[in-house]
Formats: C-alpha cells, sequence, structure tokens
C-alpha cells in the first residue's frame, strides 16, 4: 500500500470529448492506475514530461515511448501468493518423479523451514508516548493473534529491537528524546528489513512523504482508525512474508543429464503455486543478455530476467537457470559476473537492469542453477550456492519409470491406445542393458519412443490397429537390431597389462581400461590418451612406487634401464583428467612387469600416494552404477570412503562385491591372477 502521490503528472492540453484519445493521454493513464512505488513514479514522471516536449517524429521518441511502457509493465508490487502444503508438496514430488529419493529430501526439508516461517507468531513492538493509545493497539492486535511489546520513546524500542526478534513496529511520530522519524532512521540502519508503519496526531501531506522516503512502510492519522490498522499490519506483514519466503539458499541442482533437474523445478513451482521461468545460459557470451543494453544503443532491449518477470507478471517465481555451467566469456563481457549479483541475496534487493536503470527488487525471486560440471563453476558463483546432486538412476529404477512414464507418454504419441501394448519387464530391461548406457533417461525414452513408431508402422501396414500386442526380448532385438552396448567387463578375458577403472565424467560414471606395454628403449615413461597434469603425476608416482619395491614384487631392478613403458587410455579424442586413477595404473603397471594377468570383471577406482596409501575420491554411486552396467563383479574403493558407501541404498549395490582398500599392497592379490612369479629379463 502506497500514500498518494505529491508529484503530480505533467497537465495534457485540453481536449474535447470528440478529440480522439492519445497515446500519451493512454500513458498517463496507466501511470495514474498503476501502484508504482515512489522512486519509480517520480523517475516515470519525469520521462512523460520529456516525452510531452519532443517531437513524436525523432528517434528519442520511441525510445522514450518504449521505456515507460517496459515500467509500468513490470511486477513492482505484483506477487503470486505462496500457499505450502507439505502433503500436497510432496505428492507432487511422488507424482512426477521416481527415485531422487535425496532430492525430495532436501527439497521437503526446504518447504518445511518456509512453512514454519510462515506460521510462526509475529511479534510487533509499538512505540507511543501515550498510554492509551499504546494500551489500544495491543489489545486490538493481541486479539488478532500476535505478541505485543510496547515502548513510550523511540530509546526503549531501541532497547527492545537489542534484546528480541520484533517483526513489525507501529510508532509514534512526535515523542521526548527520540522521535518518530529518528527511530526510523536508526532501524533502517540497525535492522532494515523490520518494516515500519508511523502513527502520528500531526499528519501532514509533507510528513508523510518525508516519512516514505524515509522508508517507512505505511503511514497513518490519529486518531487511529483500528479497523484500519488491523488491515494495515495484515498487508505489512503478509508482504514481508513474501519477501522471506523467496529468501534463502540459491539451489544449484547437478547432476548428469537426463535425470530430471528441469522436472523438479517444475515440481517445486507447482508444490509452491508460483510461477515457473526457465532461461537456458548456454553459450551465453554477453553480459547484456541478462544486465539489458543502454538506451543510448540503437535496438537497446532489457535483460533476459527483466524480460521474464514483466512475461510472468509477478516478482516472485520460481526461476531457473539452466546450464549454467555451459556459460561461455569472450570480448563482451563474462555473464558470469552477472550471476554473482543475481544470486546474491544481499546484493539482488537492488538489481540494476541496463536498459530499465533502476533497481529492481529480485529478493522475493527463488533461484535454481542446474549443471552437470561445477569444476566449470568459478569460485565465487559457486560459493553463492547449494549444491543438490541428482545421481544416475538405478535399473530398476529405470524400468519403474519406463513403465509409469515413458511409454505411457511414448503410446500417446504415437497414437497406440496404451491397452494395446504390453511391455515385458525382460523388454525393458533388455532395451536399458544392451542399447543404452548413461546414468539418466533420454537415450531410454528415444529407445522406446523408436519401438513405438515401428509398432505403429506395422498396425497400419497389416491393419491389425488395436489388437493387444506382447513386446517381449525378442521383439526389441528384431526391432532396434542389434545391440548398440556390450557387457565388455563381463564378456572379457583377464589380459596382462590391462586393468579396468571407474571414473567420473559429465554424463556420469563410466568405465575406462588402463593399458600399458613394454618395449626396448631407455627407461622412458610415455603417456597417451589426452591426459591432465593430474592424471600424469599420478602416473609418474605409482611408476616410482613400484620402482622403489622391486624386491617384493620380484622385479629385476635392472628392467628400468633399458626399456620404456607405456600408458594408454583409450579414446585419445576425449580430455582426461582427475585424481581416480592411481590404483588403476598401479594394477596395469604391476600387471604388465609381473606378468600377472589383470581381471577384467574387477574394476578400481582411488587415487594413490608415493607411499602407497590411497585416498578418498568423489562419485561413488555414479562409478558404482557404471560398473554394474559394465557387467563388473567386484569393485575396489578407497577404505576412506566407507560411511559414504554404507549410506548407499540397497538397489545400488545389489549383486556386486565392494571390497574397501587403505593401502596398494591390499590390490595386488584381488585383481591379479594367481600365477608364478616371471622375472623380468
Amino acid at each position: 500500500m502506497f500514500f498518494k502521490r505529491k508529484t503530480e503528472l505533467p497537465e495534457e492540453p485540453s481536449q474535447n470529448s470528440q478529440d480522439p484519445v492519445t497515446p500519451l493521454t493512454k500513458l498517463r493513464t496507466q501511470i495514474e492506475e498503476a501502484e508504482l512505488p515512489q522512486q519509480i513514479f517520480e523517475t516515470v514522471s519525469r520521462e512523460l514530461d520529456k516525452l510531452d516536449k519532443t517531437d513524436p517524429s525523432v528517434a528519442e521518441y520511441a525510445v522514450g515511448f518504449n521505456y515507460i511502457e517496459l515500467a509500468i509493465a513490470l511486477p513492482w508490487n505484483e506477487s503470486s501468493l505462496s500457499k505450502i502444503d507439505m502433503d500436497r508438496a510432496q505428492a507432487v514430488l511422488e507424482a512426477r518423479h521416481c527415485g531422487l529419493s535425496q532430492v525430495k529430501q532436501r527439497i521437503l526439508e526446504f518447504l518445511a523451514a518456509k512453512t514454519l516461517c510462515s506460521k510462526a507468531q509475529k511479534n510487533i513492538l509499538v512505540v507511543d508516548d501515550e498510554e492509551i493509545a499504546r494500551s489500544n493497539m495491543e489489545y486490538m492486535l493481541s486479539k488478532d493473534g500476535y505478541s505485543c511489546r510496547s515502548a513510550a520513546n523511540g530509546i526503549e524500542a531501541l532497547r527492545v529491537l537489542a534484546e528480541e526478534e520484533i517483526d513489525l513496529v507501529i510508532t509514534d511520530l512526535k515523542m521526548d528524546r527520540m522521535d518518530g522519524l529518528q527511530l526510523l532512521q536508526q532501524i533502517n540502519r540497525l535492522a532494515p528489513e523490520i518494516p515500519v508503519i508511523m502513527v502520528t496526531g500531526f499528519a501532514t501531506v509533507s510528513s508523510a512523504v518525508e516519512a516514505l522516503k524515509k522508508g517507512a512502510a505505511h503511514y497513518l492519522g490519529k486518531p487511529v482508525n483500528l479497523e484500519e490498522l488491523r488491515k494495515t499490519v495484515k498487508e505489512v506483514l503478509k508482504k514481508k512474508l513474501f519477501v522471506e519466503m523467496g529468501k534463502g539458499p540459491i539451489l544449484c541442482f547437478t547432476g548428469p543429464p537426463g535425470t530430471g533437474k528441469t522436472s523438479v523445478g517444475r515440481a517445486i513451482a507447482e508444490a509452491l503455486g508460483r510461477q515457473f521461468v526457465r532461461i537456458s545460459l548456454a553459450g551465453l557470451r554477453d553480459e547484456a543478455e541478462l544486465r539489458g543494453h543502454r538506451r543510448t544503443y540503437v535496438g537497446a532491449l532489457p535483460g533476459r530476467i527483466i524480460t521474464e518477470l514483466k512475461r510472468v507478471g509477478v516478482n516472485n517465481p520460481v526461476f531457473m537457470l539452466d546450464e549454467i555451467d555451459k556459460i561461455g566469456q569472450d570480448f563482451r563481457g563474462d555473464p558470469a559476473s552477472v550471476l554473482l549479483e543475481v544470486l546474491d541475496p544481499e546484493q539482488n534487493v537492488r538489481f540494476t537492469d541496463h536498459y530499465l536503470d533502476m533497481p529492481f527488487d529480485l529478493s522475493r525471486v527463488m533461484f535454481i542453477a542446474t549443471a552437470n560440471d561445477i569444476s566449470k563453476l568459478p569460485g565465487p558463483l559457486l560459493d553463492r550456492m547449494e549444491r543438490i546432486e541428482f545421481a544416475g538412476y538405478t535399473e530398476k529404477e529405470k524400468q519403474q519409470i519406463a513403465k509409469q512414464f515413458i511409454l505411457p507418454r511414448q503410446l500417446r504419441a504415437a497414437g497406440l491406445p496404451r491397452a494395446m501394448l504390453n511391455f515385458t519387464p525382460e523388454a525393458i530391461s533388455r532395451v536399458i542393458s544392451d542399447y543404452t548406457r548413461e546414468s539418466g533417461l533420454r537415450n531410454l525414452e528415444r529407445e522406446l519412443a523408436d519401438i513405438c513408431r515401428k509398432i505403429a508402422l506395422l498396425c497400419l501396414k497389416s491393419d491389425t490397429q488395436g489388437q493387444p500386442m506382447d513386446i517381449d526380448a525378442d521383439t526389441v532385438g528384431r526391432l532396434l537390431g542389434p545391440r548398440k552396448f556390450h557387457r565388455e567387463a563381463a564378456d572379457g578375458q583377464a589380459h596382462v597389462g590391462i586393468a579396468t577403472g571407474l571414473v567420473w565424467a559429465e554424463s556420469g560414471g563410466e568405465i575406462i581400461s588402463v593399458e600399458t606395454a613394454s618395449m626396448r628403449g631407455s627407461g622412458k615413461l610415455m603417456l597417451t590418451g589426452s591426459l591432465g597434469e593430474v592424471l600424469q603425476e599420478s602416473a609418474h608416482a605409482v611408476l616410482s612406487y613400484i620402482r622403489s619395491r622391486t624386491k617384493e614384487y620380484r622385479i629385476l631392478d635392472t628392467f628400468f634401464q633399458d626399456t620404456d613403458i607405456h600408458i594408454h587410455f583409450p579414446s585419445g579424442a576425449i580430455s582426461k583428467d582427475g585424481p581416480s586413477a592411481g590404483i588403476t595404473i598401479f594394477a596395469a603397471l604391476l600387471s604388465l612387469l609381473t606378468k600377472r594377468p589383470a581381471r577384467r570383471d574387477v574394476a578400481l577406482s582411488g587415487e594413490m600416494t608415493l607411499s602407497g596409501r590411497i585416498l578418498p575420491i568423489g562419485g561413488i554411486r555414479e562409478k558404482i552404477l557404471a560398473a554394474k552396467r559394465a557387467g563388473v563383479q567386484c569393485v575396489l574403493l578407497p577404505l576412506a570412503n566407507k560411511e559414504e558407501i554404507q549410506a548407499l541404498e540397497p538397489d545400488v549395490t545389489e549383486n556386486l562385491e565392494l571390497i574397501l582398500v587403505a593401502n596398494a599392497d591390499e590390490v595386488v592379490d584381488r585383481v591379479l591372477e594367481a600365477r608364478a612369479y616371471i622375472l623380468t629379463q
């Protein structure tokens, strides 16, 4: 609610009732009807005054006209009412997504905190030097369920504010020792989030304007109309609640593609009853895309943030910044630096778009970012967000999702009745294991959509539309052709010098083979496969560890004098780096040097120090799922990750042997086959 403004719009020349309504007349009416904040109203009024004196034929006229239209259309005070029903929120999340239990739990915790915040009893401080006035207001507000405290002047009020949590201050303007305006200034300095309602018997337009300019939320005259006061208190606290509901941690959904990050964001907006906005930042290079262009440029436009807020018409939507890790950077600026202001609750209260050139409050917006690889984000930007990791789906979860969500959607898209096709569990499992290899669901949906389209074509050709059909594993093979992926770890034979490792990439967990070979030379170590510095250092450390223990492993000391060693990571076109391949390189090298074949159905992941200690790693869940997809029977992981492994769901570790190791010696006999040592000649 805003006090009637003293500023008046420029007068339009008098017109007869038969004269046509000009664009400026419409604009003037819109400005009067829009409840703009005082500062915005004054700025727009000045622009309209200049526009009134400008020839419509010049370019500046259109620029000024469009600017005023934008300022009027923005939702300065329009907010959607958020009604948080925890049962409904949980039902929405369960209905939209299968699995993701940890993600759902974190989101429900977030909403629970907001619910308790909205239901908490509000504390009101009444400041007035008249005891009767204080008592009347306290009695009336207490009946409405508020907890009230009182003070006779500003000094006492500051003492109460220092000792207790206060949500709203109602203060008289004229008081001894410290008047209302001085108290307002102190509150704005010490606790600017506390709204203040001014009450006085000396109500004048000038005093009201001064109080509102200094930050008062509302202004009432004496004698106080208690019903009007009740209504005002309710509106001010409601507005404050909107701000508090919008504030909170900036959530960053991280995980492989196709794991449901965007759809969970939509579900949050639905659970909160808010509008949902999504903009993709992939490939964004010009910071003006977010912050807008100066109006002095030809063809200037506001940034995408202000544009989307204008489109949805509310100032508290759920705003998703998708693919935040794929922002570009060049001579046109760094868009990530704009996000430092947008995603900081302390700064986005006065976000300034270059085109609008007026501060807009983004504190009520609930921002959610998504990223596949957070290592690409700048440190200061990552520090402003709270990470929620979206892990890959297990095979059982994929089967449930395919049955409940994907197949009904694809059958409908192909024009097939839902009761017409019956996919057996073996058929879905065949698609998952032989035609897809991913953490998410996108390829699974593509393959199932391909099956549905092929069935639709067969129905049209054979005129069997509407007849029930059973889709089993053999039918899947005939429709999709030869399988695209093989379980190489399960089917492969043990080889000397080749070990199976587990790595984490943007697309989730993957398995990788480390291959080694030896040849006559001068003791050089060659590393290939587009390796980063960390991987190269790991290989050098492993070789030094083996050379320091040649007697224990029964390797000739002279072997390294006239032999070169080559370590290769396949898929050389893909860059590789990270601190989790140490024990895989160790197993492959020791297999080569001792001629003991390494088991292909045993996968390893862990970093090894120069003394043989195995350090903890990340991405445990994704790596275990990758091992299961490849048919691995046994996985060796660092002992330091024991608690994280114990917290995994039984579905993740089912039918898989997990062995925790603390040093390199524990790896040897578990990976290398038991054969007699052969001294290298």
